[in-house]
């Protein structure tokens, strides 16, 4: 900000307080010292208002507004260049110090117990009690709003509470896509095989987790297998059983992220798909996410029917 705005800024707040500190002195000096029946003369649908003074403590709370304004002004920056004068933050106060400054209280009271488990293998930590309950509120906060808060996923968003895994189930696997995130890219196929060749494919991917398809499209599923095997088959593979190295989902286990209805494959084939996992490591740090994957890996292991 330039020396002019700055001291536009200072002059133009400074100057308003003033402003207002006479007028409400000095309405209040022009103003009669007792009550009166009089009235000031005019009426509102019968209503008529006496001329009596403003309620001394109806005129103190303006007096303290002002107070108020003034003792911000010092303590916050706002004016111009002005920095402030808050204690415990040099050069001044910002939302920005103040965050920083609950994080390192925080750290210095929880860090030594987020060591403790980030030291410990994932499976191990995934069987303490006391670290799940940590590892559950750090799940709320920070993935329920895709995953949802019973982990159990939405459309478009994996669930994790089964064993069906896009980018592998082991404990570092998952804490790898949990640091890191993930960038999935299913490319659109609509202008290369047209609406003859996504609706062939699309029934006979549906057809190897055991699907029906319509009858009254005329699918043609041998037609759709010589495409899969053409086009599909470098990241799903032969059998359809997908490739967690590249985050390509298993075709044949009835797990279908964005639907399995004819219309919503046909959709996935046609457009593509870019689903994205963002990358914590920045956010929560090595040892939180540690404790975070612990908790993702037990949420599978303990529903081992699924």
């Amino acid at each position: 900000m330039t020396s002019f705005w700055s001291w536009y800024i200072i002059l133009l707040t400074g100057g308003t307080l003033v402003a207002l500190t006479w007028l409400i002195f000095a309405t209040r000096k022009g103003q009669r010292k007792d009550t009166t029946e009089e009235t000031l003369g005019h009426a509102f649908d019968g209503i008529e208002e006496y001329d009596n003074p403003l309620p001394r403590w109806w005129f103190m709370l303006f007096v303290a507004t002002l107070v108020f304004a003034v003792g911000y002004l010092i303590l916050y920056p706002g004016m111009g260049t002005w920095k402030g004068i808050f204690p415990g933050y040099e050069g001044g106060w910002t939302q920005v110090k103040q965050w920083e400054k609950e994080m390192d209280k925080a750290d210095e009271k929880y860090g030594p117990i987020f060591a403790k488990y980030a030291a410990m293998p994932i499976e191990e930590v995934a069987k303490d009690e006391q670290a799940l309950k940590m590892g559950g509120r750090l799940f709320a906060s920070n993935c329920s709003v895709c995953h949802g808060s019973d982990a159990k996923g939405a459309y478009g968003f994996p669930n994790l509470t089964d064993h069906d895994w896009l980018w592998g189930g082991e404990p570092e696997a998952i804490k790898t896509t949990i640091l890191n995130g993930r960038q999935a890219v299913m490319p659109a196929w609509g202008e290369i095989l047209g609406e003859p060749g996504i609706r062939n494919v699309a029934g006979y991917v549906r057809s190897l987790s055991g699907l029906k398809n319509p009858e009254d499209l005329g699918i043609d599923i041998a037609a759709g297998q010589q495409i899969y095997q053409t086009n599909c088959v470098v990241c799903h593979g032969a059998e359809g059983k997908g490739m967690q190295a590249m985050g390509a989902p298993n075709l044949t286990d009835k797990v279908w992220l964005y639907g399995s209805s004819f219309a919503q494959v046909q959709q996935t084939l046609r457009y593509g798909r870019n689903g994205q996992m963002p990358a914590q490591k920045d956010f929560l740090g090595n040892d939180k996410v540690h404790l975070l994957a612990a908790y993702v890996y037990s949420l599978s292991q303990n529903n081992k029917d699924q």
